[in-house]
């Protein structure tokens, strides 16, 4: 009963601060699993994983009715994902701990600095039509026209398919959703508005963490009974943040929640070593 309370209340502050300070938010869920339920980094990356499948899909499904899904390239690299994630979670379930969350660590590290960086300086993620037009030779999925579709080429399904490569092995290895992979290979790689970049990043996450998920259970590292509160609490958590996100969300928020995230990385190390 107190291991379903704390999966639950967990679950609830995963969702909050999800909400909160948007999809690097699911990254927390592994460090409160280790903390919360004493779990190791592979035992806590497929509950954490479950809980970025559900927010991720409902925030695609969202994007997708408003059309700003890239579909046909979520699914490219969605397909390049799924075909590794198996082999991060195998990976994981036979890595030593320590090592793992050492990874785990300095992967949360580097989410809180991009997290921070991007926060202080949020014009900088804006690209209006004159950049797009003047970054357009260099890129290699360029848009036919606006709102037309990519241009594709071998230039193209290479960049993007390394993307879905990399989503995929961290995905199932560490329990991430992977968005600070697609978000900047797809800044690279396309001339696409910012909104359509996170949309179709949302769409990868959901379809490589929903076979995440199936592999996970699958290879007999999903547990279940302490999965399923969590995520039920992920979900009440993202609706209790959205719904007070309007009068806490915020760049300062987001800035706060990065320093705390760092830290958290910092003490993952130093709690890992000194109890060694």
């Amino acid at each position: 009963m107190e291991i379903l309370l704390i999966s639950i209340l967990l679950g609830v502050f995963t969702g909050a601060v999800l909400a909160l300070t948007g999809a690097g938010g699911t990254i927390i869920a592994v460090p409160l699993l280790i903390f919360g339920l004493h779990f190791t980094v592979a035992e806590s990356a497929p509950i954490a994983l479950l809980a970025v499948c559900l927010s991720s899909t409902i925030g695609a499904l969202i994007a997708l009715r408003q059309g700003k899904v890239r579909y046909r390239a979520a699914g490219f690299i969605a397909v390049t994902g799924i075909l590794v994630a198996p082999a991060g979670i195998w990976l994981a379930q036979r890595l030593p701990n320590v090592p793992l969350t050492v990874l785990f660590a300095l992967v949360l590290f580097y989410v809180a600095v991009n997290m921070l960086r991007h926060s202080t300086q949020p014009m900088a993620e804006e690209r209006n039509a004159a950049d797009l037009q003047s970054d357009s030779a260099a890129i290699p999925c360029r848009l036919e026209y606006e709102r037309g579709r990519l241009i594709w080429g071998w230039p193209c399904v290479r960049a993007l398919g390394y993307s879905g490569i990399a989503t995929g092995f961290i995905s199932g290895l560490l329990g991430v959703g992977g968005g600070f992979v697609v978000v900047p290979a797809l800044k690279r790689a396309t001339n696409l508005p910012m909104q359509s970049i996170l949309a179709t990043s949302l769409a990868v996450i959901a379809l490589v963490s929903g076979i995440g998920v199936a592999s996970a259970t699958a290879l007999g590292g999903m547990n279940w009974p302490v999965a399923l509160p969590f995520a039920a609490g992920a979900l009440a958590g993202m609706l209790i943040g959205r719904g007070i996100a309007d009068h806490l969300a915020g760049p300062k928020l987001q800035q706060g929640f990065a320093v705390v995230s760092m830290g958290i990385a910092i003490w993952m190390i130093v709690r890992l070593f000194w109890i060694s």
